[in-house]
């Protein structure tokens, strides 16, 4: 890219779930004429619809959106992957455009399209099969009492309900001799943009709300109904997630049906806390009230890339 050549901006939009990042997504996206990333690991698969609340299709009308269920919940997919096929979008969308947003609610992945992805040694396969064969004897349990024990740093930040991200941090720990912590933060790869990265947050009374409401939206809109049909599969990786696992243990009959529903309110709730959490260690964020009109925001983000200029 020559100096004469204008910045380009990849603006993010990072806070809770519920909080309306893919509606101010749409509203920045339709000011700059440019397309969405999507960012949440949720919304990948095009098995899950309801529970991870994909756009309507009145709002993937309203703005072109990249990684909207484009994989199927029986391929594995990394967040490697994930930031190998980003970036390779985003050449090709700033190829025509100085703006892309990016908006979802998935930090790590946010974090290695922003900031690269750490350099982590390549561990022999045989220490995941381990790990999977405890995880199936003594459970989730056993993963978070030996990363508590193996690497105490990242076990205060990993999301500890997510059997994937422990057995991932853990493989690490035993396969390398050294905690997942030490590898983070020291490999960062270059980026031939710029970020804005915008927050959307609300006190936490209002965001827990607004979160049991969007749950009492799935159910009627028929998250039972969806749960039921990958059922089946409930083992997979991609389904060992909020939603879904609470009612996979109505259908096995642990929980009743209202208790699976008050659980799933319960857990969110929980993922939001977290969520907010890692957001907050961006120091780069400009935060704003989700009820503050789309103009001001955008008004914010224009004086942004003029000053990148």
């Amino acid at each position: 890219m020559s100096a004469l050549s204008p910045k380009k901006n990849l603006i993010t939009i990072i806070g809770p779930t519920a909080i309306g990042k893919t509606s101010l997504g749409i509203e920045i996206a339709s000011h700059f004429k440019c397309d969405i990333i999507s960012a949440d690991s949720r919304q990948f698969f095009k098995e899950m619809t309801i529970g991870t609340a994909v756009p309507s299709k009145e709002e993937l009308k309203a703005a072109k959106h990249h990684f909207i269920q484009n994989k199927s919940i029986f391929e594995e997919y990394t967040v490697g992957d994930f930031e190998r096929e980003v970036i390779n979008k985003l050449d090709e969308l700033f190829a025509a455009n100085d703006y892309a947003v990016m908006a979802g609610g998935s930090g790590l992945y946010i974090d290695a399209v922003l900031k690269g992805f750490d350099d982590f040694p390549d561990i022999d396969i045989s220490v995941r099969e381990q790990l999977i064969a405890k995880y199936e004897e003594f459970g989730i349990q056993y993963l978070q009492q030996e990363l508590e024990r193996l690497d105490p740093i990242h076990y205060e930040n990993v999301a500890k309900e997510n059997p994937q991200r422990l057995m991932r941090a853990l493989e690490v720990c035993i396969g390398s001799g050294r905690p997942y912590s030490s590898f983070l933060n020291i490999k960062k790869n270059s980026r031939n943009f710029t970020s804005i990265v915008i927050g959307l947050e609300a006190d936490r009374e209002i965001m827990y709300n607004r979160i049991n409401q969007r749950v009492d939206i799935m159910i009627e809109s028929g998250l039972e109904e969806e749960a039921r049909e990958l059922y089946p599969n409930k083992k997979l990786n991609a389904l060992q997630t909020v939603g879904y696992r609470e009612l996979f243990n109505y259908f096995d009959g642990e929980f009743s049906r209202d208790f699976a529903i008050e659980e799933i309110k319960k857990n969110t709730r929980r993922f939001a806390k977290r969520q907010m959490t890692w957001f907050k260690r961006n120091e780069a964020a400009k935060w704003f009230n989700f009820t503050t009109p789309p103009d001001e925001i955008i008004n914010y983000i224009e004086t942004q890339t003029h000053a990148n200029i």
